[in-house]
């Protein structure tokens, strides 16, 4: 190995890094919000890529018809709650069963979108609304449950949407058109337009998270109910919105890691798994806690995943994954025990 091909190798793993720090991001943001190892946070990435395509070929993404089944059976659980006696926020309610699904099909079937970036854009407001109506009727009946059953849960979700998506795009994959055709040198190493699109959406994305949390009274109402749920209960703040939020901020960073991911390799039914499960390692390695560990620990997977490819392409899955053994076996070394602090 050569200067040039090392450097090649690192572009490659500090753009696949990119991708992998969103999704760590996400999923440190739902887990420390309502406790949920979302697995199926991939999914978002593989059905954004996937109905980006469908746009492109001219054909009603199927997704769409997803949605609205999940708005429809919201709906009727929050009639259902309402009528037992429980409160209901109705407005947000209207937002996500009325309002995100109407404007989606009025970008899909009136408007038409035939520019990229309104495709992309309907893409967004179709997949977003999934996070919410899947946490509303997957999770939020068991919001006061242990972590091992939210992950069951998840694991079952992940297999429901692994199904669906074969189900509706076929076990054929799709790539999409760049956003960006731009190609030049630097130095000898060759750069596209599409990696300095994936690295600056992740750099716009990342500082727009971070003045959400820091500036916005929404934001400091999530970290809230992160640090304390039930602090945060007494203190006003409505968690099952917080759920809500968190999970359109999931689905909305994963359709955007699939609009960025597709023109780059070819996306499948099946590709978000793989995807997530490299977010999970570096989400991982920051704690399932801290967002700057995550993004250090995707660049880090990034980085790993690209040199093995070069070493031991064969292997190159497996010593991924490994990372997560050294890092599990330090923090295992450096935390407190439940009965050590009692």
């Amino acid at each position: 190995m050569d200067l040039q091909i090392a450097l090649m190798l690192g572009q490659d793993g500090v753009v696949n890094g990119a991708v992998y720090g969103l999704i760590a991001l996400a999923l440190v943001l739902v887990f420390s919000v309502t406790r949920v190892i979302f697995i199926p946070q991939g999914e978002f990435v593989a059905f954004g890529a996937l109905s980006m395509a469908m746009l492109q070929a001219g054909k009603v993404p199927a997704t769409l018809w997803l949605l609205l089944a999940l708005a429809a059976a919201t709906l009727v659980v929050e009639a259902w709650r309402h009528q037992r006696g429980i409160e209901v926020d109705w407005a947000s309610t209207a937002v996500w069963t009325l309002g995100m699904p109407a404007l989606a099909c009025l970008l899909i079937f009136l408007l038409h979108p035939k520019s990229i970036y309104m495709q992309s854009l309907a893409t967004v407001v179709l997949i977003t609304p999934l996070g919410p109506l899947l946490y509303r009727l997957a999770y939020r009946p068991l919001a006061h449950a242990t972590v091992l059953i939210l992950l069951i849960v998840s694991v079952a979700l992940h297999g429901v949407l692994v199904g669906l998506g074969l189900l509706f795009f076929g076990a054929e994959g799709s790539r999409t058109p760049p956003f960006s055709e731009a190609r030049f040198d630097l130095g000898d190493i060759p750069i596209t337009g599409q990696s300095m699109v994936v690295i600056a959406v992740t750099v716009v994305l990342v500082v727009c998270m971070y003045l959400f949390f820091e500036r916005s009274i929404v934001g400091k109402a999530l970290r809230a109910t992160a640090m304390n749920r039930v602090g945060a209960r007494l203190m006003g703040i409505p968690t099952e919105l917080s759920g809500d939020l968190s999970f359109a901020l999931a689905a909305l960073i994963g359709v955007v890691s699939g609009l960025l991911i597709a023109p780059l390799t070819t996306v499948y039914y099946d590709t978000g798994f793989l995807i997530g499960l490299k977010g999970f390692v570096a989400a991982i390695v920051g704690g399932l806690a801290s967002y700057p560990l995550a993004l250090a620990g995707a660049l880090l997977v990034g980085q790993l995943e690209a040199f093995s490819s070069f070493w031991a392409s064969a292997f190159k899955e497996v010593l991924v994954f490994t990372l997560i053994i050294p890092v599990l076996w330090w923090r295992s070394l450096h935390s407190h025990h439940v009965e050590d602090e009692e």
